[in-house]
């Protein structure tokens, strides 16, 4: 099976077919090309999309990923940034294993074919003009083959004409002899021409063109073989992936097998406990002898009843909420919050400043690393003056170490309230305060500690009540404010732990202190207290132990 014998006369058919060859292997390359870019663009979305859902550094949600689900997601988001890398990879070998070589490949090809074609249009070419040339010394042996018959005729016709001198018959004679001389050299001229084309014919169409048609058939099946060998390059550049990828999806499935809902739920628990413990059991309120009748903190009439405010015996009915109780709570909820974090129960704030205490350790071990690097760089340059002027580090080094103190100052600020968190915090057992914990008080103890609302970050926020429905103005609070008299004193309270008071509207107190109760919880988490006739205000119910003066007339109103 050769192109030189089967195709001998089909040079314009295989010149089309070996250019639509090539023009079938630039289509090839175009193919892998589009498909790099679409691997190289997926890998992209694949690493936008991983960045997006990353979690933002030094922000809320980096401190949703301590749960399991969510490190899971993490570990996903990761993985899926490994996997975008594997396209990437894909891309890139695509691109070095097969188009860098196909490329220079059609051009040489498209050399070779222009070579191999213009030797066959050489070839062509020659035996045309061989053609020619044997079929203009065949036209010229006709001609003078004719030219000496004539010659012949007109000398036989001389001869024979009686009336013709000897001279003129001569004469046609001579003419006659040149021209039969001519065409016999004219013959042996087209027989040597005929015979040189002959050879050269079969030498065109049994070599020369079979050996320039072999080798073009041997360009093209070349060519046929290395598009084979790129598409199989093409698989296996792909398949060489394949374990990575399987690593990362793996990796997706080991993270997903790593969910664990006991260590989430307990982390909720780590993260939200307050420390306290529920509130104990709310005493009997004999209503039938004559008292003065007092609503218990733990009722659920008092935030959830029909929206009117009861009045109390023998005191002022309430009708509305005192504005600045709302004001005083936003203030907790937007303003700034204490530096010692008083504002949150003791369990969260024991969390805070421990999580405060590990973070400027953190940097005192940065800045003294750096006070380190400072001493040997100007200990080298004390050894090495060339290198650099010693004191120009002094400046720095003083600045580092200021810092180092600065520091430390500041963390044992911190692990002084740390210290004064965890050495009051009570015992599991010993946190429940039951209404008979001071039986030697002449009234009755009242649980009051479990009114606190908390918000998901530890701080207190407002749960709304019916009273809390009466919309009073604050410019109207202000006047009945100063124009009301002192509110009766309805009982006494011990505080259990140290309140700064800084908003607007709460009182400081001491762990230990006993004040007055002016206004008991109303189920908003803030009972109203007074240590004299100078300072009133509202703390926490669940930092004061509150004892309810049954009897209390409001003979006496301050300490």
């Amino acid at each position: 099976m050769s192109w030189g014998t089967e195709l001998w006369d089909q040079f314009d058919n295989l010149e089309k077919h070996t250019q639509w060859g090539i023009d079938i292997l630039e289509k090839y390359i175009k193919f892998v090309k589009e498909r790099t870019e679409i691997e190289l663009s997926y890998a992209k979305q694949l690493r936008n999309l991983s960045k997006k859902y990353q979690p933002k550094k030094n922000s809320k949600e980096e401190e949703e990923y301590r749960y399991t689900a969510c490190k899971a997601f993490l570990s996903t988001l990761n993985e899926m940034n490994d996997y975008a890398g594997q396209h990437e990879v894909v891309s890139e070998n695509l691109t070095s294993q097969i188009l860098a070589g196909l490329a220079r490949y059609v051009q040489e090809l498209k050399q070779e074919r222009k070579s191999h074609f213009h030797d066959g249009r050489k070839a062509q070419q020659h035996i045309e003009t061989c053609w020619k040339q044997l079929e203009s010394s065949k036209r010229r042996f006709e001609r003078d083959c004719k030219e000496a018959d004539r010659a012949q005729q007109y000398f036989e016709k001389m001869d024979a004409d009686i009336n013709v001198t000897k001279a003129d018959v001569e004469k046609a004679r001579q003419q006659a002899q040149i021209r039969h001389q001519m065409a016999e050299d004219s013959k042996a001229d087209y027989s040597s021409i005929l015979q040189k084309f002959n050879h050269e014919q079969r030498d065109y169409y049994h070599t020369h063109i079979p050996n320039i048609f072999q080798k073009i058939q041997e360009m093209e099946e070349r060519r046929i073989v290395r598009l084979g060998e790129s598409m199989k390059t093409y698989a296996e550049v792909d398949r060489q992936v394949i374990p990575i990828i399987g690593k990362c999806l793996d990796g997706i499935v080991k993270a997903a097998e790593c969910i664990d809902e006991k260590t989430d739920s307990q982390l909720v628990i780590e993260a939200y406990k307050s420390g306290f413990e529920p509130p104990g059991d709310i005493e009997f309120e004999d209503y039938t002898q004559p008292m003065k009748r007092t609503v218990s903190e733990n009722s659920l009439s008092n935030s959830r009843g029909d929206g009117k405010a009861e009045p109390k015996f023998g005191g002022k009915p309430k009708g509305k909420l005192w504005p600045f109780i709302k004001k005083n709570k936003l203030s907790l909820k937007l303003g700034a919050a204490p530096e010692d974090f008083s504002n949150l129960p003791p369990e969260q704030r024991r969390k805070k400043l421990q999580q405060k205490v590990d973070e400027l350790n953190k940097e005192i071990q940065k800045e003294m690393d750096q006070r380190e690097a400072i001493t040997k760089m100007k200990d080298v340059y004390l050894k090495n003056p060339q290198m650099g002027d010693p004191a120009s580090l002094d400046h720095k080094l003083t600045e580092v170490i200021q810092n180092i103190d600065k520091l430390r100052l500041e963390a044992q600020k911190f692990e002084a309230w740390l210290a004064e968190v965890e050495g009051r915090l009570p015992a599991r057992g010993e946190q429940r305060r039951q209404s008979g914990l001071y039986d030697a008080q002449p009234a009755p103890a009242v649980n009051n500690c479990a009114q606190a609302r908390e918000s998901p970050d530890g701080s207190y926020t407002e749960e709304q009540s019916q009273e809390s429905e009466v919309k009073v103005l604050a410019t109207d609070f202000d006047d009945e404010f100063d124009d009301e008299e002192p509110l009766p004193a309805i009982g006494t309270c011990k505080a259990l732990y140290t309140f700064d008071g800084q908003n607007e509207g709460t009182i400081s107190v001491v762990e230990g202190e006993t004040l007055y109760v002016i206004e008991e919880d109303k189920g908003d988490g803030w009972t109203r207290i007074r240590r004299n006739e100078d300072e009133e205000g509202y703390v926490p119910t669940s930092y004061v132990e509150v004892y309810l003066d049954k009897n209390a007339k409001g003979a006496k109103t301050y300490i």
